[in-house]
């Protein structure tokens, strides 16, 4: 295996797990949120998501399986590990409480200081759930920019976009509550931090297993995860912003982007 690559990979996780922070230092020192470019930004994230997972990732895990096991049991074990990969992120999502609502963070700073144990456990449990939700991200980036490091940074790239929102979550209700920028940015950096080591762990869990089977069944759900977490969070939280019309077109333009970006790289 490519130590370049392997390098490539963890960086690129890396990367997109230290947006989290960059979320946390916007909160900060941005006075008015744009919620224009949040959401188109948000749909970007998802369009790119979306495009990449059903024309490039399954693509790539269907004929990683057809080496291994043929065409037909091939092409079943593409959509069992597809939906294997929606049903995980799923179960995740639904035994991991989420306290991310826009317009609850919008009215935080109304809130007085008898409410200050609540905002603490609100930005706790909301670091908690990130950093839960960013191990399978982790291991996605990772994958996907050891097979193909062009692929890696896209997908890297959307990732990126989704979790600057994400650190804004954490550190706002934290920094409420305790009054302390290094305390709101530490969690939230713990909740991004999650990321390259859930891509870590799943690299050294792996490596001496890995073969086309191996490799099929991690893209397919890969691309399972990626698709749940555009349509369960991403374009929902565009929305939540007031702004659907541009979460759409964010989300057209993240599938040009990356529909390019995939031609120039063939």
């Amino acid at each position: 295996m490519n130590t370049t690559n392997i390098l490539i990979a963890f960086l690129l996780t890396f990367f997109a797990g230290l947006c989290t922070g960059i979320g946390s230092i916007i909160a900060f020192f941005a006075k008015k949120t744009n919620t224009k470019f949040l959401s188109i930004s948000l749909g970007f994230s998802a369009g790119v998501m979306l495009y990449v997972s059903f024309v490039e990732i399954l693509l790539k895990s269907k004929k990683a399986f057809i080496l291994g096991v043929g065409e037909i049991l091939g092409s079943w074990l593409t959509v069992i590990s597809f939906f294997a990969g929606v049903f995980l992120i799923a179960i995740i999502d639904k035994l991991v409480p989420k306290f991310e609502n826009p317009h609850e963070m919008r009215k935080l700073e109304d809130i007085d200081e008898s409410k200050n144990k609540k905002l603490l456990r609100m930005g706790l449990f909301s670091a908690f759930a990130i950093a839960i939700h960013n191990f399978p991200e982790g291991l996605a980036t990772f994958v996907s920019a050891l097979k193909s490091p062009s692929l890696g940074i896209s997908i890297a790239i959307a990732i990126a976009i989704h979790n600057i929102p994400e650190g804004i979550s954490v550190s706002v209700p934290l920094y409420y509550a305790t009054g302390s920028k290094k305390k709101a940015f530490f969690y939230s950096f713990l909740s991004g931090i999650a990321e390259p080591i859930g891509a870590l762990i799943g690299f050294l869990i792996l490596l001496p297993f890995f073969n086309d089977i191996i490799f099929g069944v991690i893209f397919a759900m890969v691309a399972g995860i990626m698709v749940f977490i555009s349509l369960d969070e991403l374009l929902p939280t565009a929305r939540e912003y007031g702004e659907p019309h541009f979460a759409i077109y964010g989300l057209i333009l993240g599938m040009v982007v990356m529909a390019i970006s995939l031609l120039l790289f063939l």
